[in-house]
């Protein structure tokens, strides 16, 4: 993922005589109290509900610890630490949501749909976005940064285009984690050897042979889908660049900006402060791009230092909309700035709440041992270790959880079995680092779909790359393809 500041080296694991039911069964009320929500509110399941039925998850947890002796003082004590270790992504969700908003009232994303449009054929759109993301994120070493720069725009393209959103977000997404995967700037990339025990350029090395073909497969199907695409004869592009041509002074000045935050982003900057950077030098080109924008915002006819510094706040802060002659635009135009980011930042504190109690409990170590025992062959190893990733996604609501647990209960069972360690880190980033973001209430899955502006559910069946993953990494152990064996305290390939 590469954008939290927790530090999962630091995540501990209690031990204690917890039974796997009792371990399983805030997951299986969680899922269950779940299930009956999203059937009854559907899609606005996470307008507060979901968050509501985390809590009591966490709830069913804490029964279950409080008849096993944990203490509440160590429970909470857990939450708070979990709690801590999102305040990263919660500050830059806030600075996304600032950002987003300086960026569509500076021109800048009207910019990008404005030239999109001309550049971008339907038909060949989705596959472009799977491509431009895979670059973006492999530069950036972050599928946050990715989602939340050209993923944004790439979003109000296909809006204009009148091509699904879920198809858009989930080509985004597979593209976003793609980079994450591999790049070395990527802090799951650096984090999966480490807690395997290999070291970052054999790790990277190693993932290609799964990621390679996950990606091609990727392409392929976003290629077919995008040929079938029934746009062209009912979109009327010219109509749209009038129409944004019209609400805003477009420029390709405009792209320095984000060129300049993707270049602070390579060169490590911290992404709070890229963030920033970007959200102040829009907000200083609206001044000289959209003075009629920051009006509109403010309600005044003549710019002054006082309309254009509430035209900006209001962008940053609080929901703002430019409307155009073209009324399909009106919801694109619109941005929720920081307040738009308070729903998603609701949904994480209560789904680490239930990570929390779940890992003070010793529930998360208790699922871990028992798929560790449950399967004694390689290929068992393999999707023991799929299925333990997955489950914590799940339940820790945390895609680093889900990379450090599985990676400390599994890398002696590696090694007894003959397995380099870079078999381990490769099925750590398969199976935690990409399907993280299909889970809604966890920490990826809700800040893509917060960023987006698509639910979960609206792209879970088009984050094609992040499915497949799992399912590549399970052929290749299956086929018994490229899996190194260790040697004299060498490494060779079978």
């Amino acid at each position: 993922m590469d954008t939290q500041s927790s530090d999962p080296n630091n995540q501990h694991i209690i031990e204690n005589n917890l039974s796997l039911g009792q371990a399983l069964l805030p997951v299986f009320a969680l899922i269950g109290m779940l299930a009956y929500n999203v059937y009854v509110y559907g899609d606005s399941a996470l307008d507060g509900s979901n968050q509501f039925i985390l809590l009591m998850g966490a709830a069913v947890a804490a029964i279950v610890g409080y008849f096993n002796r944990v203490s509440y003082k160590t429970m909470v004590e857990e939450v708070a630490q979990n709690i801590k270790s999102t305040s990263g992504p919660i500050l830059i969700l806030l600075m996304v949501g600032a950002l987003s908003g300086t960026w569509l009232v500076s021109g800048i994303i009207p910019s990008m749909i404005y030239y999109g449009l001309q550049l971008l054929n339907p038909s060949i759109f989705l596959a472009a976005c799977v491509v431009i993301c895979s670059i973006i994120s492999v530069a950036t070493g972050s599928s946050w940064t990715t989602s939340a720069t050209v993923g944004i725009a790439l979003i109000g393209i296909s809006e204009a285009l009148g091509i699904s959103l879920g198809m858009t977000a989930g080509a985004i997404l597979s593209g976003a984690y793609f980079g994450d995967k591999l790049s070395p700037l990527s802090d799951t990339t650096n984090l999966a050897p480490a807690m395997a025990g290999t070291d970052l350029f054999t790790h990277i090395r190693y993932m290609l042979y799964t990621t390679v073909p996950s990606i091609i497969i990727t392409l392929i199907v976003f290629i077919i889908i995008g040929l079938n695409l029934d746009t062209p004869d009912q979109v009327n592009t010219q109509k749209i660049l009038n129409a944004i041509d019209s609400a805003f002074t477009i420029s390709p000045w405009l792209f320095a900006v984000p060129l300049l935050v993707v270049f602070l982003i390579i060169k490590k900057t911290p992404p709070l402060v890229a963030l920033l950077l970007g959200t102040l030098l829009a907000a200083l080109a609206s001044i000289f791009f959209q003075p009629h924008v920051l009006n509109q915002i403010a309600g005044t006819d003549v710019l002054s230092i006082s309309s254009a510094y509430r035209g900006i706040i209001d962008s940053i802060t609080v929901s703002v909309e430019v409307p155009t002659d073209y009324t399909a635009l009106n919801d694109l135009f619109s941005s929720g700035g920081m307040y738009g980011m308070l729903g998603t930042i609701w949904l994480i504190i209560c789904a680490m709440t239930f990570g929390g109690i779940m890992d003070a409990i010793g529930a998360l170590s208790r699922i871990s041992k028992a798929l560790l025992n449950l399967f004694h062959s390689t290929f068992g190893l393999f999707s023991s270790t799929v299925i333990s990733c997955l489950a914590l996604n799940v339940t820790a609501s945390d895609q680093y959880l889900a990379i450090v647990v599985p990676g400390k209960m599994f890398a002696k069972a590696y090694k007894d079995k003959g397995l380099a360690p870079e078999n381990l880190s490769r099925t750590l980033e398969d199976s935690a680092t990409v399907t993280s973001v299909l889970i809604p209430w966890n920490t990826c899955g809700a800040y893509h779909s917060g960023v987006l502006g698509v639910p979960v559910l609206s792209y879970f069946t088009y984050a094609i790359f992040n499915y497949l993953s799992p399912f590549m990494t399970l052929l290749f152990a299956a086929l018994n393809i490229k899996i190194r064996q260790l040697k004299n305290n060498k490494t060779s390939l079978a």
